[in-house]
């Protein structure tokens, strides 16, 4: 088989792998399709703080079991599934208490062993979840980001009476934007971005208001409008973003932090208690897959106004210059295995 292989920092190459059995417990998965993430980048630029090389990458894929191991019913070998890179332990603390997305021991298919961009993939059997005949392919291979919108989501108690304000219009960013208003169906749905054609993807996504923060100050626009946000989604990731969502919320207003930026952000502690503020981090999804294929089976997101480009796995340099050069023109792009 035909593997998309990191071999270190800077060396992506495609190489002839063997077909790996399934082992006890697990499915051997024939990949169809695989999404690029920003940690895939990370991974092969080496700034990724947890690989060790050399890897296959990809933790966004989505195809059909062909094989089961010792252990799993035979009866699901052709079954289409979808499958959640997070492993977790069961036993420590935060399994315990029912957050094993960021358990102690945790483990993400294509950072800590082989992932998806490969022509077959093993992987835990409890992580290959059925996709009904109602979503296609393609559809099935975007659950993965569509999960972490769903696990920010589910953290931050979303009501449809909401002036939500989600930061940013890139890939994460408008999975949030459909589930708010797709799922969620929230009252007003602010997003800012410094890019036009980004903005125009969250109009189409079903933002109410559009604001191009390069040439508007936001305050200024939020109080020309009498507007105060409830709900403020970080997905651009930026340090000063979390200052001003603090300034610009609402009394009792929650704010959901989706970004892994190193550098510090400036905090006021008396306003956030003046106004009793929630600050919700997250990270990966909590059990989201489930849901997320009910909304994709129910019509409720469109995954197809998530995927801006497709490119055969073949082509897998070309798909990486595409998102490092021109990544105002990229939301999802897609490798095609099958």
């Amino acid at each position: 088989m035909k593997s998309i292989l990191v071999e270190g920092p800077g060396q992506l190459k495609l190489v002839e792998k063997p077909v790996p059995d399934p082992g006890q417990g697990e499915v051997r998965v024939r990949v169809r399709h695989a999404g690029i993430c920003g940690s895939d980048i990370h991974i092969y630029h080496g700034t990724h703080p947890f690989v060790r090389y050399p890897r296959v990458i990809g933790h966004e894929f989505a195809g059909a079991i062909d094989a089961v191991g010792s252990g799993v019913a035979v009866d699901r070998i052709g079954q289409r599934v979808a499958v959640t890179p997070v492993i977790s332990c069961g036993a420590c603390y935060q399994c315990r208490v029912g957050r094993p997305n960021v358990c102690k021991n945790l483990r993400v298919v294509g950072v800590h062993f082989d992932g998806g961009f490969s022509e077959y993939c093993c992987v835990p059997a409890e992580l290959a979840h059925p996709v009904p005949e109602t979503v296609d392919d393609r559809a099935a291979a975007t659950v993965e980001p569509f999960s972490i919108a769903a696990n920010m989501l589910s953290r931050t108690d979303v009501e449809p009476f909401e002036v939500a304000l989600v930061y940013g219009a890139g890939p994460i960013g408008l999975t949030v934007i459909q589930a708010l208003k797709g799922v969620y169906r929230v009252e007003k749905l602010i997003v800012v971005d410094r890019i036009e054609a980004r903005l125009g993807w969250a109009r189409a996504a079903g933002a109410d208001l559009a604001i191009n923060t390069s040439d508007r100050k936001l305050p200024d626009v939020l109080t020309e409008k009498g507007l105060t946000p409830t709900l403020i989604i970080d997905a651009a990731c930026h340090p000063s973003i979390l200052e001003e969502a603090i300034d610009l919320a609402s009394p009792a207003a929650r704010i959901g932090l989706m970004g892994f930026s190193p550098d510090p952000s400036r905090v006021s502690q008396r306003k956030l208690n003046a106004k009793e503020l929630s600050i919700f981090a997250s990270r990966l999804n909590n059990r989201q897959f489930p849901n997320v294929i009910d909304w994709m089976a129910r019509g409720q997101i469109k995954p197809a106004q998530f995927i801006s480009h497709n490119f055969p796995f073949t082509k897998v340099h070309e798909a990486f210059a595409l998102l490092e050069t021109t990544p105002a023109d990229c939301c999802k792009v897609m490798l095609d295995f099958a």
